[in-house]
């Protein structure tokens, strides 16, 4: 890979692809340090890899060559595709995430995942819709990469979707549908984030799938309160990231 260093880290933790990529998917390892994420990630008996890891300092260690699917997506959906592993690339950021004190991204960090993923965009040509996070394919089960990433920072260097034009307040108040809530709005809510292509039925109900699945859409295109609450500025950006994907603008 030009540009950057990449440390080879052989995983045992790999098959054979069933389709072409075209998606990537970002994670954070949610374990206390990188180097028990990347031995995790090499033991065979943990049944789970990836293609890339980087770590806090900006070192890339790459585990499965891109050609292979790799074992990082697990039980997830998007858009109806449920083998996501065979379909994408997966990188690993090293974070301990929300369970062992999640922590911002440290700069060298980022700069690394930009020229890895910039990388993996152009040689597989990935719609930037199809851009996500774990969060987002596995919405009831996975908060990673989290609110604390800097999805608007990977859009500005042409990786995924950040399309607002406006800066996020975070803070919108008024009305807004949460848990317990029902009826033809919900409806409507559901149905926007379905077409994008979160997992989520159309029931008109605010229950614990819809609100885990605000959630993660929040964490990736609202990180500045992740509350589950469809409040203005969620159902805009919803609205907003929908009709942009219907016109096959990203």
């Amino acid at each position: 890979m030009s540009e950057i260093e990449v440390t080879w880290a052989p995983s045992p933790n790999t098959d054979g692809r069933t389709t072409p990529v075209d998606m990537l998917i970002l994670h954070y390892t949610g374990m206390p340090t990188g180097e028990a994420a990347l031995e995790r990630m090499c033991d065979a008996e943990a049944k789970v890899s990836a293609h890339y890891m980087i770590e806090e300092d900006g070192r890339v260690f790459q585990m499965v060559e891109e050609s292979a699917r790799a074992w990082h997506a697990g039980v997830s959906c998007w858009n109806g595709d449920t083998d996501i592993n065979s379909r994408s690339v997966g990188i690993e950021i090293v974070n301990p995430g929300h369970e062992f004190g999640y922590t911002r991204f440290p700069d060298e960090q980022m700069e690394a995942v930009i020229k890895v993923a910039k990388s993996v965009v152009a040689r597989h040509n990935i719609k930037p819709r199809r851009v996500l996070g774990q969060s987002d394919v596995a919405p009831q089960r996975k908060q990673d990469p989290g609110e604390k990433f800097d999805w608007s920072m990977l859009a500005r260097e042409g990786i995924g979707v950040w399309p607002f034009k406006k800066p996020a307040i975070g803070m919108s108040e008024g009305p807004f549908l949460a848990f317990g809530d029902s009826g033809e709005q919900v409806a409507a809510v559901q149905k926007l984030l379905h077409e994008y292509g979160y997992e989520i039925e159309i029931n008109g109900e605010m229950d614990q799938v819809t609100v885990n699945v605000v959630a993660a859409f929040q964490r990736h295109f609202r990180p500045a309160r992740v509350d589950a609450r469809i409040d203005t500025e969620t159902a805009e950006r919803i609205v907003e990231l929908t009709e942009a994907a219907g016109k096959g603008a990203i």
